[in-house]
């Protein structure tokens, strides 16, 4: 079975670049095309590498300014295979390698087409559990949290625990456990068994707070996929399916999600040695990555959790490190807004209409 009649129906010119494009705007090439891969290619069609949404986040990482060249992150030796191969043959690869997209070239290296592995599988719903910890107190939004939880809250036109389950409806995920402590009952009751939205919510009921992973101690058993794990009062556009994708390619036992941070010192920091002065830097920029409330843990992991104990999540990355298991970071480069103070909420609903809307 040839992918020549693939090929012929194929447009990838929206996507192709070259190497000198800023990765700013291959970001965005790489959001509109819908193929999450960008192509990079010389003046005569031949590919020089490849951009893919886990290429940007590394290139993040290391500080890489998203203003330079897109060939300082690009991959030049990424995996390709030749037109006239057959589909069976390319599935293996993809298989293989867990690459959701490979480049068709022809014999002189000149790219053709894209072989997507979502177009050459049957699309289906992810069976990977979702479980969402909206057992906080809110204390910080007082009073508006007196007689309503915080997941609740009106963000924009519906709650904002509502936004997040249909930002994981959107990317194909139907099985949710929702971590329920104060007023655990109006969520339960607004959310139902999830029939409304065409999906099924379980609820884990926490008798004392749990922390931010100690409720997965109450989860009925082990899943068999990893299990996307997130706190309840967080807006993000994050691409899920992208976050489990790099999850599965690192072959991680933990992923956190990340965001970067930067602070302004207020003042000019004084750098010496000994006694002698070297230099003063007048209020100094400092970039940090933070934990971003965002995991993804395979089923493994959920034996590190203490039954019904007050258990934090990084006290479970600390136990896969101590143990020398693998645990990975994801930068987050989309919108990303944590509501837990009064001054965050209020510039959610500000923003909303045009992030959500």
């Amino acid at each position: 079975m040839s992918s020549s009649n693939n090929i012929k129906n194929r447009n990838v010119s929206k996507i192709m670049i070259s190497p000198s494009t800023p990765i700013i705007e291959a970001i965005q090439i790489i959001d509109r095309g819908g193929m999450q891969i960008a192509l990079v290619v010389d003046s005569e069609g031949r590919l020089l590498g490849t951009v893919t949404d886990g290429d940007v986040r590394r290139g993040i990482l290391k500080g890489i300014p998203m203003d330079k060249p897109v060939q300082m992150i690009m991959n030049s030796k990424p995996t390709v295979v030749t037109i006239g191969d057959d589909i069976e043959h390319i599935l293996g690869i993809m298989k293989f390698k867990g690459h959701r997209q490979i480049p068709i070239l022809d014999n002189d290296g000149v790219l053709v087409s894209l072989e997507l592995l979502d177009q050459l599988l049957e699309p289906g719903l992810k069976d990977n559990w979702v479980v969402l910890m909206v057992g906080g107190l809110g204390t910080r939004l007082r009073p508006l949290t007196d007689d309503c939880p915080k997941p609740l809250l009106q963000v924009g036109s519906k709650p904002v625990l509502e936004t997040i389950l249909d930002s994981f409806i959107a990317s194909g995920f139907h099985k949710f456990y929702f971590s329920l402590n104060y007023k655990g009952d109006m969520i339960s009751n607004y959310f139902g068994d999830g029939s409304h939205w065409g999906v099924k919510i379980r609820y884990l009921y926490e008798k004392e707070r749990l922390g931010t992973a100690g409720a997965l101690s109450l989860l009925p058993e082990k899943p068999e996929h990893p299990i996307l794990v997130m706190n309840g009062d967080l807006l993000t556009k994050v691409n899920f399916c992208q976050l489990l994708d790099f999850h599965v390619q690192q072959r991680a036992k933990t992923t956190m999600c990340v965001r970067e941070y930067v602070s302004q010192v207020p003042y000019g920091v004084v750098k010496f040695s000994g006694s002698r002065l070297e230099e003063i830097v007048e209020k100094p920029i400092q970039t940090h990555f933070i934990n971003a409330g965002i995991y993804v843990l395979d089923p493994e992991t959920l034996d590190l959790v203490p039954k019904n104990s007050y258990f934090d999540m990084p006290s479970l990355f600390d136990k896969v490190l101590k143990r020398k298991e693998k645990s990975v970071i994801f930068p987050i480069r989309e919108y990303w807004m944590d509501i837990g103070q009064m001054d965050d909420y209020l510039k959610a609903n500000g923003e909303f209409q045009g992030v959500f809307g």
